[in-house]
């Protein structure tokens, strides 16, 4: 039976959310305030001292809006790749204080809690045996995480791994470091231990943890634009998510949301999207979540993944339907602030249907509330809207061959000067096969003809393989005549 997951506590990627939303320019100065406040609570419970030197310090801090520190001089680089946790250019409408008693604090409490670690792992080496030695470890490796520290937390995690031999502790050690990478918004580190965490995954990890890095995975893809391979692992993880360290079930729901609508092709966006009962229960209607609470079988391809058979683990499957996910999640939006999905459902159900100029409407909602205030989507916002643009003049134009420029800019609710820029940039990009005449005002459809196109496709690869039996044959002679 798998063992419960460790290392699982730290570091809190909501802090790093936190610090985004405080340098994030399209945040209000309320929620700016709030999340300071957040940060500052957490800094202080915490004792992160390496974290609050890089967040706030006059001269070194990301956050210090002072400009005349050393960290504000061309090609001066901030320790431990903090500054990618804010991820563009800090703002200064929040100033982050700097207490530098608050600091020299912090730093005597982390002195202290180190040397109580080294003490430990003392008296392990010469009382104890091996597991009482990776525990003190572990507890400093845990340390530098909650800390803030990312060098000395991934050195020490890393200490920890090449004396641990258990499999499933190896895996969560991995996944710690995954968490860090994120936290720091560091994308080789992410991908590297993504990638290792799949070898430890593949050599025998058990069913838990296969779903855990499915999550971690899509989560990895969807901040390096690879949504059409974020979208099947974040779908897939609904029904069996239990990864609560890395974001929060409707989350979850968000990006694969978002990564299944501009990367699904229609049946499965209906199948996976539209349709499932996990995402239903999140962004529905009163209705629509009633429905799916009361035992709806999974629309995900979670629901019946026969790889999970071959997991060494006996430890039992939950039910298709995440049911203990969406209470959580449920139980979360009651505690904290009330998310607004209805720009998402809105979203989801006019690409659907056809409601083209509510499919907009509800596309410029979701920039504002989601794209816009989350640290893993912000970067890829523009493109995102770019190709949801591009995904409703597709559907549309694939049913007609001529359509009308005034017409199909109604539908879409712009003018007919936007739907025109707009759609030149996509046919100059061949991204839409189609022509506009302005003088009598349509679009024209250019269908590829499907038989033609495989015709001369096999024409090509013919006289290819032709020309290539040719010199085969040529060679084949010389080869001869030089025997002879």
């Amino acid at each position: 039976m798998g063992s419960d997951p460790q290392y699982v506590k730290y570091p809190k990627l909501s802090l790093a959310q936190n610090i985004f939303l405080l340098s994030n320019s399209a945040t209000s100065k309320s929620v700016q305030e709030q999340n300071l406040k957040t940060l500052q609570d957490a800094i202080t419970e915490d004792k992160m001292a390496p974290l609050y030197w890089h967040l706030a310090h006059p001269t070194e801090g990301i956050l210090n809006t002072v400009g005349e520190g050393t960290s504000q001089r061309p090609g001066n680089k901030r320790p431990g790749g903090i500054s990618s946790i804010v991820g563009k250019k800090p703002t200064s409408k929040v100033h982050f204080p700097w207490d530098e008693k608050l600091y020299e604090s912090l730093k005597s409490e982390n002195s202290k809690e180190l040397e109580e670690f080294e003490k430990e792992e003392q008296e392990a080496t010469e009382k104890a045996g091996e597991t009482e030695i990776q525990a003190a470890k572990g507890k400093r490796a845990e340390f530098w995480a909650r800390v803030g520290d990312k060098d000395k937390a991934i050195s020490s995690y890393e200490a920890v791994f090449e004396k641990t031999g258990i499999l499933g502790t190896r895996i969560d050690l991995v996944l710690a470091m995954i968490r860090v990478g994120l936290f720091f918004g560091d994308k080789l580190l992410v991908k590297k231990t993504v990638d290792r965490a799949k070898a430890l995954v593949e050599s025998g990890g058990d069913w838990d943890r296969r779903n855990r890095l499915k999550a971690y995975e899509g989560l990895h893809l969807l901040t390096t634009r690879s949504y059409d391979l974020a979208a099947p692992l974040l779908l897939d993880s609904l029904s069996t998510f239990t990864s609560y360290e890395l974001c929060g079930y409707s989350t979850l729901v968000t990006y694969a949301i978002l990564a299944g609508s501009v990367s699904l092709k229609r049946v499965d966006f209906k199948q996976k999207v539209v349709d499932a009962p996990e995402i239903k229960a999140i962004v529905g209607s009163h209705e629509e979540k009633l429905s799916a609470l009361s035992g709806a079988i999974s629309a995900g391809p979670g629901a019946d993944d026969q790889e999970m058979e071959d997991a060494t683990s006996t430890t039992p499957k939950p039910s298709a339907f995440n049911l203990a996910a969406v209470e959580h999640s449920l139980t979360e939006q009651a505690e904290e602030q009330t998310v607004d999905f209805k720009p998402l459902s809105s979203l989801v159900g006019s690409l659907y249907l056809g409601n083209y100029q509510s499919f907009f409407l509800a596309l410029a909602a979701v920039e504002d509330m989601f794209l816009s205030q989350d640290r893993y989507l912000w970067e890829h916002k523009g493109w995102f809207v770019r190709e949801m643009r591009l995904r409703g003049y597709l559907q549309l134009l694939q049913s007609y061959r001529v359509v009308g420029l005034k017409n199909m800019a109604n539908d879409f609710g712009v003018s007919v000067d936007f739907l025109d820029r707009d759609l030149a940039k996509f046919i100059a990009a061949d991204r839409i096969p189609c022509t506009i005449d302005r003088v009598k005002g349509v679009i024209e459809t250019n269908r590829p003809d499907d038989k033609n196109k495989q015709y001369n496709d096999v024409v090509k690869q013919g006289d290819a393989l032709i020309t290539k039996l040719q010199k085969y044959g040529q060679a084949v002679r010389l080869r001869g005549s030089e025997r002879g």
